[in-house]
């Protein structure tokens, strides 16, 4: 039978070997478990996203803006304290022969009722406000609904006319409020375009640009009735957006027609 010599060479050899092996099972091992973790993280992962991001996706929105390109834009002022600026608003308007949506709260209803009868008088689209002008997310779907409804009876009584349109107070809303709203018969309205008119320090020209630099067609402006420079800024607003093309229109007109659906953004699209 052939005889095997063992050196101490080839047990060295041998011993290296075996080592060697060691280490490419021992990183195999180890590549597999750690790929394994990977995978299981990105599991977590996503199931975290379906079950923390998805359901965002099936919120209810109001109307931010509309999906359209005709660059028909809507003007909307909210009236809910003083009235002073409220005959140079309604002069300026005429003079530039455009027609705006004005959000009346209950309270402004109530403190200055001939300023209503003016501005349906002179063809402006009347929304709703709510009546006291409470955070609407606190409120169940009655007392929502009963906030909408005698809003309406208080405008109906000075104009003949009851509103479609709903802007939250605040801006603030849940789906509570968005379903309330729309079972009462009213499209909830929110803006794309805030003027922040409302805060003294922001000086005419940072409220041009606010708006002005990104403003496109369907978009829905917010001001305020007694915003602190809408003496200055109005006018200036409405000559370069109708100079650039844009036509104003009552947020009604600027609304779709048909199916229509609302995007995550809150872009009202057509079906």
């Amino acid at each position: 039978m052939p005889i095997i010599v063992v050196t101490k060479k080839s047990l060295l050899t041998g011993a290296v070997l075996l080592l060697l092996m060691a280490g490419a099972i021992f990183l195999l091992v180890r590549h597999n478990t750690k790929a394994e973790a990977e995978t299981a993280a990105a599991m977590v992962q996503v199931d975290n996203y379906e079950l923390n991001v998805l359901p965002m996706l099936g919120r209810e929105l109001p109307v931010y803006a509309v999906g359209r390109e005709d660059k028909h834009i809507a003007l909307t002022i909210d009236a809910a304290w003083d009235a002073d600026k409220t005959p140079f608003i309604l002069d300026t308007l005429d003079k530039y022969g455009i027609k705006a949506t004005f959000f009346l709260c209950g309270v402004w209803v109530k403190q200055y009722p001939d300023f209503v009868k003016e501005i349906a008088a002179r063809g402006h689209e009347i929304g709703n406000h709510s009546l006291t002008h409470p955070h609407m997310n606190r409120l169940d779907t009655i007392a929502i609904q009963n906030e909408l409804r005698e809003l309406d009876d208080m405008v109906e009584e000075l104009t003949g006319q009851r509103s479609t349109l709903f802007r939250p107070p605040f801006g603030e809303y849940n789906d509570t409020v968005i379903r309330a709203a729309r079972e009462a018969g009213y499209q909830v309205i929110q803006w794309s375009r805030d003027t922040v008119d409302w805060k003294e320090s922001r000086s005419a020209q940072t409220i041009l640009d606010g708006v002005l630099q990104k403003l496109q067609s369907g978009d829905i402006i917010l001001c305020h009735n007694n915003g602190y420079k809408i003496e200055t800024y109005l006018p200036v607003l409405i000559e370069t957006c109708q100079q650039q093309g844009y036509t104003f229109v009552t947020v009604s007109d600027l609304l779709l027609l048909g199916e229509t659906s609302i995007d995550n953004n809150g872009i009202q699209q057509a079906k």
